[in-house]
Parts: C-alpha cells; structure tokens; sequence
C-alpha cells in the first residue's frame, strides 16, 4: 500500500488533456502567424515569381484582399490540429519523461531527444488530416478566386478531401509531416528541458514564468533552425494540387531537389522571421499554459499546497 506521504500523480488522461488544452489556448494567439509563414513558404512555387518577398508584403496583401480577419482564416483546422498533434505529443512526451526519470532525476539529453521524436511522429501521424485542412485553408487566399478549394471549415475540408480524393489523401506528405515532427520535438522538447534546466543552474531564476519564458525562446529559436527545411516541403506537398491526373511534386526529394535548383539553398529558410514569430511565441505560450495548467491541477483536483514540481 502506498504511504499517504507518496508524492501523487497526474493521471495519463490528463496529462493528454492539458498538452492538448495548452497547444490550443496558444494557436489562438499565434494563428495570424502561420498563416503568414505558409504564404511566405508557397510564394515562388511552380517556378513563378515570388509573389512576396517579406512578410510585411504578405501581411500587407492579407490586409488589403481579405481584411482584418483573414488572418484567422484556417483558424478551425488550426485548433483540431492542436486538439489532436499536441494532445498526443505531449501526452506521450510527458507519460515518457516521467517513466525514464529516474530516483527524481530527469532522464539525460539523448532520452530527451529519443522520447521527443517518438511523441513528435505518434502526434503527427494523428494530426495529418487536421495539419493538411491548416496548409490548405491557409493558403487559399493567395488564390485567384476559380482556383480556391473553399473550405468553409476544418469539418468541410475534411469531408471534402475524403469524398473528392479519396481517405488516404487526408495523409498526404504524412511522411514530411512525421520528419518534421519528430525534428522539431527533438529540438523543441529537448532544448526546452536542456535549456530550463541551464538558465536554473545560474542561480538567478526560481521555477516560474519568467524562467518558462526564458527556455521556450531558446528551444524556439533552436527548432526553427532545425526545422524549417523539413517543413517548407512539407508545406509545398500538402498544398500540391492533380493537374491532368498528375501531382505537381512526386514525393519529398522531389520537393526538396525542385526548391533548392528553382529558389536556392536559402530558399529552404524562407519565411525565417515568421516561422520563428510564430514558433517562439507558440513555444513560449503552449510550455507557460501547459505549466500553470499542470500546476492548477496539481492543486484542485490532487490537493497539493503550491501546485506540486513541474513535470517537463
């Protein structure tokens, strides 16, 4: 029997709920964001003249042809997403973080990054058809309007995807989603861990949210660089259309080989200070919603003074 003095601990249902309530309380924030750093990934796609070269261009464009609130066009599948990728990420990661820590220490940098790519591919493979309804409504308004899809809502692209071409579709470039993924939780979830555990050892910060703050914009800025040439092909193959039957991109290589001779090396960066804009911020607000929300449960529902350790 367990000693009532034994520390308790947070179901694994709910530590899927709270991974996933934290990532959609952020997107909310961050939605205008991806859909510039999606614009700003497709501009110069198909060999055509880069419609954008900054993202004030794109912002300006948004702004002119769509008005204010077409920056939250997208913003139902931006939310499934979350609901459905960082719900099981996290979940996972955090499920997996507590079973390699060992006698209260925490697991080592390699396990971290292990146990981060795992959760990453799992949530991606889940998040796919949700992640292809983002690229696809995100970057409709770029369109003249006879060659929009027109999704009226993540339920409508899905249902619309599914029935005109197919189940399967709804995992097209599962592949690049899950390479992505499990880079950007390597790099996300390991440096964040790597980096809090860093800025603590100073001295100078006590565990709290000037000290999440901190972690999230170093792991943010780590998984940008990391990340982004897997997640323009990413993009480019889930916004690909059939013409004559035939895909415009035949598969990964094919995306990467056509990015880098068509744009240049560089063009596997493009978007740099929107991806980071929003994936700093993201970072920043998924770790201190899911921290402050971890520690409320620790409170309320298991009763602990001061809302027990942190678990990541």
């Amino acid at each position: 029997m367990a000693g009532k003095n034994e520390p308790k601990t947070i179901p694994k249902y709910a530590r899927f709920l709270l991974g996933g309530a934290a990532g959609m309380a952020a997107i909310v924030f961050v939605q205008p964001l991806d859909l510039v750093k999606n614009r700003m990934q497709l501009s110069g796609e198909g060999g055509k003249a880069r419609e954008h070269k900054t993202s004030f261009a794109v912002i300006r464009a948004i702004l002119k042809n769509e008005g204010l609130f077409g920056f939250y066009n997208g913003l139902s599948a931006g939310l499934l997403r979350q609901a459905s990728y960082t719900t099981t990420r996290l979940g996972v990661y955090t499920n997996l973080f507590e079973k390699f820590s060992t006698d209260g220490k925490p697991p080592g940098f390699a396990i971290k990054a292990g146990i981060g790519m795992f959760a990453g591919g799992v949530g991606a493979f889940v998040g796919t058809p949700a992640d292809l309804s983002l690229i696809r409504m995100t970057a409709d308004g770029r369109l003249p309007l006879a060659e929009r899809r027109g999704y009226t809502s993540v339920f409508n692209a899905l249902f619309r995807i599914s029935t005109e071409e197919g189940v399967l579709a709804l995992w097209t470039g599962c592949g690049a989603t899950i390479t992505r993924a499990m880079v950007v939780n390597a790099a996300q979830l390991a440096s964040y861990s790597q980096a809090k555990q860093l800025v603590m050892s100073t001295g100078y910060f006590s565990d709290n949210i000037l000290l999440h703050f901190m972690a999230s914009m170093i792991s943010g800025l780590v998984t940008t660089i990391a990340s982004m040439p897997v997640d323009i092909i990413k993009t480019r193959l889930q916004n690909m259309k059939v013409i004559n039957g035939k895909p415009e991109y035949s598969g990964t290589l094919d995306v990467f080989f056509t990015v880098v001779r068509r744009e240049g090396v560089l063009s596997l960066w493009k978007g740099f200070t929107p991806y980071y804009a929003r994936l700093g911020p993201h970072t920043v607000l998924t770790f201190i919603f899911l921290e402050q929300m971890t520690a409320m449960y620790r409170k309320i529902v298991l009763g602990e003074e001061g809302g027990g350790p942190s678990s990541l």
